[in-house]
């Protein structure tokens, strides 16, 4: 008898959930879309997509899922923002600040590359562990990462900026996976 597949939310507000929820189908996963905290039962993790960061805070206050969120995530479920997901995550954003959830050890500059127009793929940096080593990055309208606290791993870099951390099973990705083929990111949440 198989064990059941682990089930992975996708917080439903806005961005590319249904590329999100094909991602993590291909690796074997159950994906549920939340956009209410019982949504948030029983999962193993959780993904906060990109798009318009103003537009998912105020819709995670409207969907009551802020504090849900934060305690899930306390609670030891993993969570992977991605984008404006990823603003979402950090301790405080930058350049027109919204409110965050204060999940991850780093501040979020918005729209540092530029506006849509400037939207760029890039690759990864070769890094010694070779863990994303040739990973393509989709870059759009995409926040940089700065001053990371001591609990938070640099795992992917562009340019020399951070574009991938984690803090314990907390994942901050200032890309989109679920643009490309490549799971690697998707992948990482699962392992937790």
């Amino acid at each position: 008898m198989s064990a059941s597949p682990p089930i992975v939310g996708v917080l439903g507000i806005q961005g590319d959930i249904e590329k999100h929820l094909a991602a993590l189908e291909r690796l074997g996963a159950e994906g549920r879309r939340v956009l209410a905290p019982k949504h948030l039962a029983g999962l193993a993790g959780l993904i906060l997509p990109g798009g318009e960061s103003t537009t998912i805070s105020k819709g995670l206050v409207r969907h009551e899922l802020v504090k849900p969120i934060q305690e899930f995530a306390e609670a030891g479920g993993a969570v992977l923002g991605t984008c404006a997901g990823a603003i979402l995550l950090s301790r405080e954003s930058r350049n027109h600040p919204v409110p965050t959830l204060g999940l991850v050890d780093v501040e979020a500059e918005r729209n540092a590359y530029g506006t849509q127009a400037d939207s760029f793929v890039a690759p990864a940096d070769p890094d010694p562990a070779g863990d994303f080593a040739d990973m393509e990055c989709v870059f759009i309208r995409a926040p940089l990462l700065h001053a990371p606290g001591e609990g938070v791993e640099v795992l992917a870099r562009v340019d020399g900026a951070p574009v991938l951390v984690r803090q314990g099973n907390r994942f901050a990705c200032t890309f989109h996976p679920e643009l490309t083929e490549d799971l690697r990111v998707h992948a990482l949440l699962l392992e937790g």
